[in-house]
């Protein structure tokens, strides 16, 4: 191990902790303060400035062999070689006698497009984040022969100097490309290394024609495989963690000629204002011997844990092994989806709680990537705002967007799979005055859709988005899947819906001239811009 740490730089370290296990991980985070042990098991770690992603702070770099395949702009932002070589530099300079944890893992369940991974972490409780989130390694032999193609270094602790370095901040995520490594410093939070692999991934495997999905995954009693498509609080991770159906993965999957799998081995859940009556299976998660918990509120005497409390942060996190779910599914490869959900948790309180689409509106919705963030969960923000997020997943897509939509789009005409786009977020009207869908009824429109009842009755068609709505769906009040009729004023709902549908043009004119009129048609109509 020691030969191969040399080979990328690192040297004179002071000692190398090599694949330890989770028991071992637990000591050395709590012998070196990183980490307060929960009532049950859990470990709790405050990650200080940085409590999400940093997405100014992601940089990909500019090197010959995949410049002219990225898609550059403002999600992928450029760094010259040498800015990486200099900063590379001085994080091995800062790792020199320290002690190093590594992890040898994988990236991908399926063996015939799985990346071999290392990870190489400063910090214990980062370890055992990587032996969580990714896909860990029994056989010895196979730990013995691993020879990584992705790794990834990780130096928290390790700060840039803007002026100096040519970074935005002092936190840098840098992937090359070229050499399949990813170098992370100056930020503690755990989903850097995560969300850093997945964009690799997503660069490696539709090369090989593999979709390469931010998406969740379940599998039914009768083989069914569900996709669950959305950005952060939309609902990806509670939908699809479901006693009754078998979680494939909560986040990051690829769908190849063969089926779906998981790219990881874990689940990284967003836990404030967790509750057990409605979310019970990722609730008990955060009470288990191997979970981390980030930025969660703890009392420092019964070391009891206060989901509710958001005084760190908005976005508190679980991080744990896929096995805490007692429906989590391990296998290689799953069937090839019968049902593809596309979920908003829409703000203006517009669309309808659930929609059938045709693959053209599906195309259409993928591209646009809609949800909305509200009044209060950003400073100046007092309204709600539209955000779209191309593929439902634009920070981490790092290749252009039509690759990944007629990747999907041909998968969906294949295997003839129902598409449906899900409102989870408001109704009756926007943030602030109507109600936040119940997610007992979007539950039971899910499960409907899933079942087929929904292929079973009669659609109306919403005449501002062209959406095909569900007259009625067991369960629902038939009085809530048409949007209008939950608002006291008609005409104040005209009025936002046109607010909305011209946001969602404005947005898609990037586009227009890349897709089939039949997808640039499947939007909003022009008629309502009058």
């Amino acid at each position: 191990m020691k030969e191969q740490l040399l080979e990328i730089g690192l040297t004179n370290l002071q000692e190398i902790h090599h694949n330890p296990t989770t028991p071992a991980l637990y000591e050395q985070t709590i012998i070196r303060g990183e980490a307060q042990l929960a009532h049950l098991g859990p470990l709790v770690v405050h990650t200080g400035k940085y409590t999400g992603r940093s997405p100014e702070d992601r940089f990909i770099v500019r090197e010959e062999s995949s410049r002219d395949n990225i898609w550059w702009g403002q999600q992928n932002k450029s760094m010259e070689p040498e800015q990486f070589e200099h900063l590379l530099t001085k994080v091995l300079g800062y790792m020199e006698g320290k002690p190093v944890f590594v992890q040898d893992c994988h990236a991908g369940a399926d063996r015939e497009f799985q990346v071999p991974l290392r990870v190489i972490t400063e910090n214990a409780w980062h370890s055992l984040f990587a032996r969580n989130m990714f896909i860990q390694i029994p056989e010895q032999s196979r730990l013995q022969d691993h020879v990584p193609r992705l790794t990834v270094i990780h130096a928290p602790n390790c700060q840039a100097v803007p002026g100096i370095d040519g970074t935005h901040s002092e936190a840098f995520v840098l992937l090359h490309l070229g050499r399949g490594l990813i170098v992370i410093g100056g930020t503690s939070y755990g989903g850097e290394i995560k969300k850093a692999v997945f964009t690799a991934m997503n660069y490696l495997l539709p090369q090989q024609s593999v979709v390469s999905m931010h998406c969740s995954a379940n599998l039914g009693r009768d083989n069914d495989t569900a996709l669950f498509f959305g950005l952060s609080g939309t609902g990806k991770t509670t939908l699809s963690t479901v006693k009754d159906r078998r979680l494939i993965g909560d986040d990051e999957h690829g769908w190849c000629e063969r089926g779906v799998f998981n790219i990881e081995g874990g689940c990284y859940a967003k836990v404030i204002r967790l509750s057990s009556e409605a979310e019970p299976e990722i609730y008990d998660c955060t009470r288990k011997f191997a979970t981390i918990l980030e930025n969660v509120a703890l009392d420092p005497v019964s070391r009891r844990l206060d989901l509710d409390n958001d005084s760190l942060t908005e976005n508190t996190r679980a991080a744990y092994p896929l096995t805490h779910i007692p429906s989590g599914l391990s296998k290689g490869i799953n069937p090839h989806p019968s049902n593809l959900f596309m979920l908003s948790a829409d703000a203006f309180g517009i669309l309808p709680p659930i929609s059938k689409l045709t693959t053209e509106q599906a195309m259409y919705h993928f591209l646009s990537g809609y949800t909305a963030k509200l009044a209060g969960t950003e400073r100046g923000i007092t309204e709600p705002v539209a955000v779209f997020s191309t593929c439902f997943g634009a920070p981490f897509m790092p290749l252009h967007p039509h690759v990944y939509a007629d990747l999907l789009g041909n998968r969906i005409v294949e295997h003839d799979v129902d598409c449906w786009l899900v409102n989870t977020g408001w109704s009756g009207g926007p943030y602030g005055v109507g109600d936040r869908i119940s997610i007992g009824h979007t539950r039971a429109m899910i499960r409907a859709a899933l079942s087929g009842e929904l292929n079973r009755v009669d659609y109306r068609q919403d005449e501002l988005f062209g959406l095909h709505m569900p007259r009625r769906c067991p369960q629902v009040p038939s009085r809530i899947l048409d949007p209008k009729n939950t608002w006291q004023d008609p005409e104040a709902y005209d009025r936002k819906g046109r607010e909305l549908a011209e946001l969602f043009r404005d947005n898609f004119r990037r586009f227009a001239s890349e897709v089939s009129d039949a997808v640039r048609d499947a939007g909003p109509s022009g008629a309502h811009f009058v």
